[in-house]
């Protein structure tokens, strides 16, 4: 179920820059009982890359009617995803941008992954991953088109009994996972990496910072080694589509499901329920 451009039955130019040259940026939102969950923080943040791209945002109200629209569509009181694609739309001679952008944008729904409930309650294995983050702080944070890194990364293994990759920048410092953000415990403070030369500032990311801080966990963001990860007390993954996933083991080091990472996704759910009721 796909809308361009608010066209059920649109098509994308192959001159639109998206598809050229990665030009554009994206929203994965997940979708619980026919609402998009924490739209408007997604919203504000496909806002901010697009100021960060110098890309015109279409309006808020358009995607946030368009998006409701398509899950009243979907109508099946099912998890789903929700993605939205905003690019710099066609036009331009090579990588010159047009000197009017019209951009375009594409809004579907797809199958929730048919992930197991045991990846949040008991925790997913994770390697570390050969394929290295570049460092460009003008596109640090931004969820932008161009994920080659992550697709690379994620080649790099197809056991089915190792769920996430995490990866590295070119200075061996610890930043993210191939789809997800990083977090660690230890002597009950939170850890997670500074995202200011690589990386995805993910949604759920900012919300359990902000509410370790409410609850008065202290949230320390900075440069980390490997070896400082596996001295942990406790790690998990979180996006806007798992929520989190604790980390039992990586490569040889193992960790339990501790009591900070239980109490987080405590907290979590009954946010998310929160922002469900409150937007229906």
């Amino acid at each position: 179920m796909i809308l361009i451009n608010g066209e059920s039955k649109a098509h994308i130019e192959i001159s639109d820059r998206g598809f050229q040259y990665g030009d554009g940026l994206f929203e994965t939102i997940e979708v619980r009982d026919d609402q998009p969950v924490f739209l408007e923080r997604h919203l504000a943040r496909l806002n901010s890359g697009c100021r960060r791209l110098h890309i015109p945002c279409p309006d808020a109200e358009l995607l946030r009617l368009e998006a409701k629209e398509l899950c009243r569509r979907w109508h099946t009181h099912r998890r789903a995803v929700l993605k939205i694609i905003v690019t710099r739309g066609s036009g331009g001679r090579g990588y010159r941008q047009p000197d009017a952008i019209h951009p375009t944008r594409v809004l579907s729904l797809h199958p929730y992954p048919d992930y197991p409930e045991t990846y949040s309650e008991r925790g997913v294995v994770a390697r570390f991953c050969a394929t290295r983050l570049g460092l460009n702080p003008a596109l640090a944070g931004i969820k932008h088109l161009n994920r080659l890194e992550q697709v690379m990364a994620r080649a790099e293994w197809s056991e089915p009994d190792i769920q996430e990759g995490l990866m590295l920048d070119v200075n061996d410092y610890v930043i993210e996972g191939t789809m997800t953000n990083l977090f660690y415990v230890k002597n009950n403070s939170l850890y997670t990496a500074e995202l200011v030369q690589s990386g995805v500032a993910g949604i759920m990311r900012g919300i359990i910072t902000a509410l370790s801080v409410d609850h008065g966990l202290p949230v320390i963001e900075h440069r980390f080694s490997k070896d400082e990860l596996l001295s942990a007390d406790e790690a998990f993954v979180c996006n806007s589509i798992i929520g989190v996933w604790p980390i039992k083991q990586i490569e040889t080091a193992h960790f339990s499901v501790g009591p900070v990472t239980q109490r987080i996704q405590s907290w979590l759910d009954k946010f998310a329920r929160n922002d469900c009721m409150e937007a229906g």
